[in-house]
């Protein structure tokens, strides 16, 4: 009796042990966190599906905003579409949606419908050291306003097109302070969803 209860917990530990490579393999080849798509990409079942990773959408992007995943968002989620708005911001234009040949980008209404939603980064905007307002008229939605000289967003109005950010001068003009992040970043909907502040008050939200 005694071996069998050796044997049975030997072989528990190998398939423990098994199972804990296959979740490594699944976070490695699957990605984890969520990424920021361009228009029409928020469902991201479809886009896993649909998506032929033909470049396409990056290519016509007017403003440069479309970027693509890399391989260390997960080898599976590599080289499909991810907006960076470091690069530019995204404008609605739909070229991107219009290329897309699959469906993995599908109409979107940037009235109804949002691409995430701008949050302050407390540590890192340069309103709360230096008394910058570069970002305060950037917002073609009427979604940000200065309050006590700092930027306030209105999470309702605001649907992620990322020209706050993309104006925003921390990290550039002599103002790098490691990692990526600047002052204002949008976030996907379901990290926003986890707070629902546009205030972040700690460090890291995006490193």
């Amino acid at each position: 009796m005694a071996a069998l209860s050796r044997r049975g917990f030997l072989g528990a530990a190998a398939l423990c042990a098994a199972a804990a490579a296959v979740g490594g393999a699944g976070v490695a080849f699957g990605g984890e966190g969520e990424l920021l798509r361009p228009p029409g990409g928020q469902d991201e079942a479809n886009l896993a599906a649909a998506c032929l990773k033909c470049d396409r959408c990056r290519s016509v992007c007017p403003t440069g905003a479309v970027a693509l995943a890399s391989v260390e968002d997960g080898l599976l989620r590599a080289r499909t579409p991810v907006l960076n708005f470091h690069r530019g911001f995204c404008d609605f234009c739909n070229k991107c949606i219009e290329v897309c040949p699959t469906g993995a980008l599908r109409s979107f209404n940037p009235a109804n419908e949002k691409l995430g939603v701008a949050v302050v980064q407390r540590d890192r905007c340069l309103s709360f050291t230096r008394g910058c307002t570069v970002c305060e008229n950037s917002c073609a939605f009427g979604a940000l306003s200065f309050e006590s000289s700092h930027p306030v967003v209105n999470a309702e109005l605001c649907n992620g097109c990322g020209q706050c950010e993309f104006e925003c001068t921390a990290l550039v003009y002599g103002t790098f302070s490691g990692g990526n992040r600047r002052g204002i970043v949008v976030e996907p909907m379901a990290v926003f969803a986890q707070t629902g502040s546009t205030l972040f008050e700690g460090e890291g939200a995006r490193s």
